[in-house]
């Protein structure tokens, strides 16, 4: 049986639908995808458990036993699957005990697995280093160098390039892909062809984007152009156009240092061009700090022409009463650098570099069974004979999620592969930067006599003084 996006049942599409939002906002750059599986039988790591002097592959009684905070939640659609996966791995591995846990309780929870590690009781393997973050986590020491496992792994060769983009650092190996997204140009055909223009085609470059917005704008309908991202997220979508504009915020410098661009000539066309969308050109929501659910319901009740989307979000769209045939996806319109790429979010699985070397070749082997093919294909089956749409993007290359999946229009699965092919990871210390990044977008997007470069000034200088500084001094230790 294979899923149609019209076939999935309310209670568990609607679990799976609150789950994979979660996932996206949270990230902002986080785990975009619903591939998240548990260990089967297939492609194994050549790095074995060691042996100690007595020939027992433990560290008690010859089972090593290792802790992964991977717990299914209860109202995870996939929960039954991943407990028999589960099964299945400890079946297989009589010499390896995994606990599973889920995570602790907290607001944030990129804090609580950094509390949890430098009190000593993280976990040996962790499925949810994002893509933005494991930087600055391997500089804490709170990542283990895989190098060593990934030289002997066998299918070290699927993962595909832009997946392990963020994974590799100074020519080492830290994370494993667990899942990830593509983000690109979301539009609605209908609305589209309703305002004159050609449903298939969508804008190219900044230009079309605002004379398309302003045909799509009609605010007797309440239905505008194109959303904006202004709440506490605003760096997340806004850090687009600086990429568009051909810059970045921030330049990670050879010696492990930071570089703050907040106020590039890149970074500041991004704001003005940001700024004018709401009041100059006015295609844009009239509340720029709703938040981001509002955001994607005005998506779903065609008030949103045009957004960003990402590849794991349409069954999403699926759930809310929207036609597949009536979404489009594309790369990003180009801006002033004749350049539109993707975000790619997703997470990785890391190992803990102060768990003993038994535990850490166990936790590899568990890992190498949750990221391996046939795990991938059984997940993707699950979600396939549950009514459940997958994300189209897939971290391995010899894993097609298209495959298990019905009625899905080809212009969208192409539309995530363009989107693919041109990509860039989020700005180097996001994590703690976000605060002034946002502050100042606020501000420009609030303030019609805000002055962008201004703004980006005052950004840069709080924190430079109050992160930067520090952390560059820290790195040169």
């Amino acid at each position: 049986m294979t899923a149609t996006y019209g076939t999935i049942g309310k209670r568990t599409l609607a679990a799976f639908v609150a789950a994979s939002l979660l996932a996206l906002a949270s990230a902002c750059g986080g785990s975009g995808g619903s591939n998240d599986a548990g260990p089967s039988e297939g492609s194994a790591s050549s790095v074995q458990p060691s042996a100690s002097a007595d020939g027992s592959t433990g560290e008690s009684g010859g089972t090593v036993e290792i802790t992964v905070w991977d717990q299914p939640t209860p109202e995870d659609p996939t929960k039954s699957l991943k407990e028999q996966l589960f099964a299945d791995f400890d079946k297989a591995n009589p010499n390896i005990k995994v606990t599973h846990e889920a995570m602790p309780q907290g607001t944030n929870d990129r804090e609580v697995f950094v509390t949890a590690m430098a009190g000593g009781n993280g976990p040996d393997a962790y499925h949810m280093a994002h893509f933005p973050i494991i930087g600055d986590w391997v500089g804490q020491g709170l990542a283990l160098d895989l190098t060593p496992y990934w030289e002997g792994y066998a299918d070290s060769g699927q993962f595909i390039d832009s997946s392990m983009a963020a994974a590799r650092i100074d020519g080492k190996v830290y994370g494993v892909p667990n899942d990830m997204y593509v983000t690109g140009l979301f539009w609605n055909k209908k609305l589209f062809k309703a305002a004159g223009l050609d449903p298939n085609k969508p804008p190219s470059n900044w230009d079309e984007l605002v004379s398309m917005g302003k045909q799509l704008t009609d605010s007797a309908k309440k239905q505008y152009g194109i959303t904006l991202l202004g709440m506490e997220w605003a760096d997340w979508w806004f850090e687009y156009y600086v990429w568009q504009a051909g810059g970045d915020l921030t330049e990670l410098q050879t010696d492990g240092t930071v570089k703050l661009t907040f106020t590039s000539e890149p970074a500041v066309t991004a704001l003005q061009f940001y700024k004018d969308l709401k009041w100059k050109h006015k295609i844009v929501q009239n509340n720029v700090l709703q938040s981001y659910q509002d955001n994607m319901n005005d998506i779903y009740q065609g008030r949103a022409a045009m957004s960003n989307g990402a590849s794991g979000s349409f069954g999403d769209f699926a759930a809310n009463g929207l036609d597949l045939n009536d979404i489009g996806f594309a790369p990003y319109p180009v801006g002033t650098s004749g350049k539109g790429p993707g975000q790619i979010g997703g997470a990785y699985w890391i190992l803990n570099p102060k768990s003993s070397k038994a535990k850490q070749d166990a936790a590899w082997k568990y890992v190498t069974y949750m990221v391996s093919k046939e795990t991938k294909d059984r997940m993707l089956q699950f979600q396939s004979d549950n009514g459940i749409f997958p994300n189209l993007l897939s971290v391995r290359k010899d894993v097609d999620p298209s495959q298990f999946t019905q009625n899905v229009p080809q212009d969208l699965v192409e539309g995530v592969n363009k989107a693919a092919s041109d990509t860039h990871l989020e700005y180097y210390l996001k994590e703690r930067l976000t605060p002034y990044v946002v502050k100042a977008v606020q501000k420009a997007l609030t303030d019609q006599n805000a002055d962008p470069a201004t703004l980006l000034q005052a950004a840069q200088d709080a924190a430079q003084k109050e992160v930067v500084d520090a952390y560059n001094a820290s790195a040169k230790k």
